[in-house]
């Protein structure tokens, strides 16, 4: 990514401190899909001062500014993705570990899938703005799915 960190938060209208420095470039750095916790607990190793609050509330501050995504997988807990362009995702529900697929995102998924799906939605009252989709299952081997450079687009 070849934006700085500083001007990624400052194109968003967010105030850079380094905490909220600390926490994007982690993500930045990272492929694993991070828990609030495992981002403190690694953003704690540079800034050992760092709460637990401060993470989160930095967390949905990038969200919420549009630099980083939010997933959530049901009863587990929400994981962060600093990587915003539109593609899929594979759970690993046994572990709870999520991974990028690396195969290219299909903006016209949905239709394919069924034409009139958007035209019933919206007779219903809903707008389709975009899609989620996550592949759930178990990892045999790390070879099943692409978490390398491959998956990262």
């Amino acid at each position: 990514m070849s934006e700085s960190v500083r001007e990624a938060l400052e194109r968003a209208g967010c105030r850079y401190t380094p905490q909220r420095e600390a926490v994007l470039a982690h993500l930045r750095s990272v492929t694993n899909h991070p828990t609030v916790d495992q981002v403190y607990e690694a953003v704690r190793r540079e800034l050992p001062r760092i709460s637990l609050a401060t993470v989160y509330n930095t967390l949905e501050l990038l969200v919420e500014r549009g630099l980083i995504k939010r997933l959530s997988f049901g009863r587990h807990a929400a994981r962060y993705d600093a990587r915003c362009e539109p593609h899929y995702h594979f759970h690993d529900v046994e572990r709870d570990e999520v991974y990028d697929l690396a195969v290219p995102f299909d903006a016209d998924l949905l239709a394919k899938i069924e034409p009139q799906l958007a035209q019933r939605l919206a007779q219903q009252g809903f707008r389709v703005s975009g899609y989620h989709l996550i592949v759930e299952g178990r990892v045999e081997t790390r070879r099943d799915v692409a978490d390398d450079d491959a998956g990262r687009g």
